[in-house]
């Protein structure tokens, strides 16, 4: 009896001294998690009589009790705040819990209301995300594809052994004597190809399931408030996905984000998931399969895809083609949501990169063989205040990208948890459906007549599979290629337009514009007044307040080594750009987000002060360009161009687009009209004829164009403003970087006269020269050194016929065109060409004398 009683107390002892253990630990959880996390905010919600003020550092543990009972006195001080509202009609989805708190017609004591984070991971919608890896093994078209790459490699075999008298034999008797006696067995070709596919699809598949999505939500409820001050939407946006997909339950959304950091997928995710929205499968890189974070982002969604599909060059890889093919159709038939960034990667500039539209082109094609009724793509907006990946200064110097591993990770997560990155925003855009967007273009296409809208085909759209790879995975259709082209590109450019504009956007597009040596905060608030009032209503603006407490905000998250702030010696506020390469370049990020939006108006503005005559006179107001010649050579600049930004939809007329930009420049008198003209082509009646071109009328309406007219429309004179000349100049900025890249690229081709040169020699070449200006002061332009922009001038330059490109053993050799190689005026040429892009800022009529 003694004993059991002895042993019962020792029980109790072990269990209490582990219950305070475990209650110790709790509470240290819980003051790490109260500290570093929201819960102040929600204890202030759940309480609002209570005004809290708490400090965010951890303390010693004897302070512990103290730290909480300040945490719980009510005070009356004000409490600091260092940031700016964010924008109208939006909400931060780190605050919003729409399954937890307290709920009508439930208790007063729901569990999710102390615990709002919990019962919302818990309570959201839980879907069937069927594996398709399986289904994609038993797929007879894989077996065929595991075929045909057995008999490509038992060809290559052969061709090794015996030259190239064997290639033309099939699998004969006598054939087969021959290979074994060579080593070669075709059935072993065979099994290896068959255990390719299996590892193919296991690392490609996703492995998508609720768990882990609930888990990671609570997490990210958790952590993000630690270097994010929002993850901010528009409510009404989601509602908007919500209903088109219950209007359409067995269509699939298809999710198109522009691609800035590695946050953008894992954000867009957590927004679906916690609006009851099913998660997507997520196309990613093959990078960025790296121990654990690898596995978590498999679990969350992620399918992962080689970043060169075929190794050898010239050579496909019909297996993995194949294989990617059938698992996104499969997972499309399956009732998948799908994302995929349409850039490929993430933009190194900070502006929307070319689309590739090798993902699309498989979903097209479900669509087109019926394997899905129809697809809702949704284009996806995403911005950042601060970038949460640090920057792509050292690439677009040209120095080689750090690859991503598990260390680097660590490091990144590390150093976000203790820093400030502000807000992120996401935008979900009006979807649209790939079945009314292929009748549209193939209603384009049979048009008759000279059309005013873009012609994707000369024919209705025909879908033929592809004979020269399997199942649709390379586009040899040239009708399919188009359309292809035609979405991908109008996809891109809503995303750059629907894209809102932050806080930093705006004060690194001020400071590299306007302001290049930096002026004082009450002057850069009144240009920041004068820029939202000119993208009122054309943009949507990320923030809201008084312009000077948004450039403090703004000065504070960029931080000291870009942007400085300091008093000058009247002791005014002076704000300006760090004078380094690396900050300018880093800055331009921010700033080329605004670049789309007057990328028309600077290339117009651009082409006008290059038409005017050379030397300015005594009246600088009589000098003057036709507006026909205006508009045709801006059309012209506009194909220098057209690898650095898309300027217009597939379904819109460039010629109208720059006539309504051209209207405005006249709007806001950076052009003026004579003013005879004022009086008979008044504001009014330029806008009414662009919009009687947008009407469809039919042939024999001639009212809109009127021959023999001395003050017809087309043939109108532009004068030259000289009272708005400082404005003239901050537009023709804009693109003064990317002008000045193309013409250091075009100048540089002199040196493969006779001599062709890696890809990547040439590149380093013109960076080097590039920086080389730019340290002497020739060209006042740090952001000019950009790799993207050295190739983009490369790929209009081999469109052009100027150059030539030939792959030797996987690596690029450029080279003149023999007609450049003959004569060097055709070389002179094109540099002239391009250097009509490149305003003349220090002379003509935009120099400013002092």
């Amino acid at each position: 009896m003694l004993s059991t009683v002895l042993n019962f107390a020792q029980r109790v002892a072990e269990i209490s001294l582990l219950g305070g253990i475990e209650i110790a630990s709790v509470a240290l959880i819980v003051y790490y998690v109260f500290a570093k996390t929201r819960a102040p905010i929600i204890i202030a919600n759940l309480f609002p009589n209570l005004n809290l003020s708490y400090r965010t550092s951890l303390g010693k543990i004897n302070t512990i009790r103290s730290d909480l009972l300040v945490t719980l006195r009510s005070t009356n001080e004000p409490k600091v705040q260092s940031s700016v509202a964010h924008g109208i009609g939006t909400q931060n989805m780190l605050e919003l819990t729409p399954h937890a708190g307290y709920k009508p017609f439930k208790g007063y004591f729901d569990w999710g209301v102390i615990f709002p984070y919990v019962a919302q991971v818990f309570r959201s919608e839980k879907f069937e995300y069927r594996q398709v890896t399986e289904i994609v093994q038993n797929d007879p078209a894989l077996k065929l594809a595991i075929k045909q790459a057995a008999e490509q490699d038992l060809r290559e075999q052969r061709y090794a052994q015996n030259g190239h008298r064997l290639l033309t034999r099939n699998v004969s008797g006598d054939q087969e004597e021959e290979d074994e006696s060579k080593g070669i067995s075709y059935q072993a070709i065979l099994r290896k190809q068959e255990q390719r596919a299996i590892t193919i699809l296991k690392e490609m598949g996703s492995t998508l399931n609720n768990g882990l999505l609930a888990f990671t939500s609570w997490i990210l409820y958790k952590l993000l408030p630690c270097f994010l001050s929002g993850v901010v939407t528009n409510t009404k946006q989601i509602e908007m996905l919500k209903t088109a997909s219950e209007r359409s339950p067995g269509t699939p959304l298809i999710f198109v984000p522009l691609h800035r950091s590695h946050l953008d997928y894992i954000m867009v995710t957590f927004i679906l998931t916690n609006n009851d929205i099913r998660s997507p499968l997520v196309a990613a890189g093959n990078n960025l399969q790296i121990p654990v974070f690898g596995g978590l982002l498999r679990g969350l969604g992620a399918f992962f895809i080689k970043r060169k599909i075929d190794p050898v060059e010239g050579k496909k890889d019909v297996l993995y083609r194949a294989a990617l093919h059938l698992y996104l159709t499969h997972a499309l038939k399956q009732g998948h949501n799908v994302e995929f960034f349409i850039e490929g990667g993430r933009t190194r500039t900070g502006k929307p990169c070319m689309p590739k539209g090798g993902i699309l082109s498989v979903i097209v094609n479900a669509f087109m063989d019926g394997s899905i009724p129809d697809a809702l793509l949704v284009p996806v907006s995403v911005n950042y205040e601060r970038l949460v990946d640090g920057n792509f200064v050292r690439e677009q110097k040209g120095e080689k990208k750090i690859p991503e591993s598990f260390t680097k990770a660590i490091s990144g997560i590390w150093k976000a948890l203790n820093s400030k990155y502000g807000r992120m925003r996401i935008d979900f855009n009006e979807p649209y459906s790939i079945r009314e967007l292929v009748n549209s273009f193939n209603q384009i296409a049979n048009e008759d007549g000279s059309a005013k809208m873009y012609k994707p085909v000369v024919k209705t759209l025909q879908h033929n599979q592809s004979t020269s790879s399997l199942y649709g995975t390379d586009v040899v259709c040239e009708e399919h290629r188009n359309l292809i082209e035609s979405i991908s590109r109008q996809v891109v450019f809503d995303c750059a337009a629907a894209t809102s504009v932050m806080s930093t956007n705006a004060l690194a597009f001020l400071l590299l514009t306007r302001y290049r040596q930096g002026a004082e905060e009450q002057l850069l608030a009144a240009a920041l007044d004068d820029l939202r009032n000119s993208l009122s209503g054309c943009k949507d603006i990320g923030f809201a307040g008084e312009s000077s407490h948004v450039l403090e905000y703004a000065c504070e998250l960029l931080g000291s080594g870009l942007v400085s702030r300091t008093r000058n010696e009247n002791g005014r506020m002076f704000i300006r750009a760090v004078d380094s390469v690396e900050s300018v370049i880093e800055l331009a990020y921010y700033s080329n987000a605004l670049a789309p939006h007057f990328a028309l108006n600077s290339i117009l503005m651009t082409t006008f002060h290059s038409l005017l005559p050379e030397t300015p006179g005594s009246s600088n107001t009589a000098a003057a360009v036709s507006r026909k010649k205006l508009i045709e050579a801006a059309l012209e600049n506009c194909q220098i161009y057209r690898y650095e930004f898309i300027l217009n939809k597939p379904t819109q007329v460039l010629e109208n687009l720059l006539d309504n930009h051209l209207n405005d420049l006249v709007f806001r008198d950076y052009i003026r009209l004579p003013e005879e003209d004022k009086e008979i082509n008044s504001l009014n009646s330029y806008r009414g004829r662009n919009f009687a071109q947008h009407i469809d009328v039919d042939d024999d309406d001639d009212y809109l164009y009127v021959e023999n007219n001395e003050n017809d429309y087309e043939g109108a004179k532009l004068l030259f403003c000289s009272e708005t000349l400082q404005q003239q100049r901050n537009i023709c900025e804009v693109l003064s970087p990317f002008a000045w890249t193309y013409l250091t690229v075009a100048q540089s081709l002199q040196i493969l006269h006779r001599n062709s040169m890696l890809e990547s020699e040439f590149i380093n070449f013109v960076i080097n020269d590039l920086s080389a200006k730019v340290k002497r002061g020739s060209c006042i332009y740090a952001e000019s050194i950009s790799t993207d922009s050295v190739r983009n001038c490369l790929k209009l330059l081999e469109k052009w016929s100027v150059i030539e490109v030939c792959n030797q053993q996987g690596m690029r050799l450029i080279s003149l065109n023999t007609l450049y190689e003959m004569s060097r005026d055709s070389l002179n040429t094109t540099v002239k060409k391009i250097d009509a892009i490149v305003p003349k800022l220090n002379a003509g009529y935009l120099q400013i004398n002092p």
